[in-house]
């Protein structure tokens, strides 16, 4: 998707699914789901589908995004359900935190940006996580070698001791990595991790 990056990506993404009312939780959201409760942030939430499975399950939850279809979406089906879900459309690159939550997932956002700006976003994610709190983060790292949905200009491939190292101290609760197949022979290669904050 040459001269195309991931705002138009996942643009054109989240038209379609939300033409076609399509809302399922994909793996990596299945997986931070239990974990998710109390005062809740969903960091580049999407469509926002593990948000409103949060807040149905009686969470409070603050979900950001930088595509406005999905934020509007989302916002929509949140007015209409009646949830306790915040939504809001927010430039994710160069997020830091004003308050801290009980648990934060930031599920597939930080390979988005290049480098310093994954690392400094990671490390935002961490300081967004209150004693005692959860962090469910998700990236994809090296070994993947599906690209359509990067800008070329700016991404980053996270290696696994870069996506832990935020957290030393912590409990890691869950660590896992899941491959698939893309078009055109590639893989995408992901990493989740799940750690709890020391505190009460």
């Amino acid at each position: 998707m040459s001269g195309s990056g991931p705002h138009d990506f996942f643009g054109a993404q989240f038209e379609r699914q939300i033409a076609q009312g399509e809302y399922a939780l994909n793996p990596f959201e299945t997986l931070a789901l239990p974990y998710l409760k109390g005062k809740v942030l969903d960091l580049g939430c999407g469509l926002g589908n593990l948000a409103f499975a949060a807040a149905s399950a009686g969470a409070h939850v603050t979900a950001l995004d930088a595509c406005h279809h999905a934020v509007d979406d989302l916002a929509r089906r949140a007015l209409e359900s009646g949830l306790d879900l915040w939504v809001r459309e927010a430039d994710l690159r160069g997020w830091r935190p004003d308050e801290t939550w009980d648990a934060v997932a930031c599920i597939g956002l930080l390979m988005f940006f290049d480098r310093d700006e994954a690392l400094a976003g990671l490390a935002a994610v961490r300081d967004a996580v209150a004693p005692g709190g959860i962090a469910v983060v998700n990236v994809l790292v090296v070994g993947t070698t599906f690209r359509a949905m990067f800008d070329p200009a700016g991404y980053h491939l996270f290696e696994r001791d870069e996506l832990v190292a935020p957290f030393a101290g912590w409990a890691i609760v869950e660590e896992r990595e899941d491959a698939f197949e893309a078009p055109g022979g590639t893989v995408k290669r992901f990493r989740t991790i799940v750690a709890r904050r020391p505190g009460p």
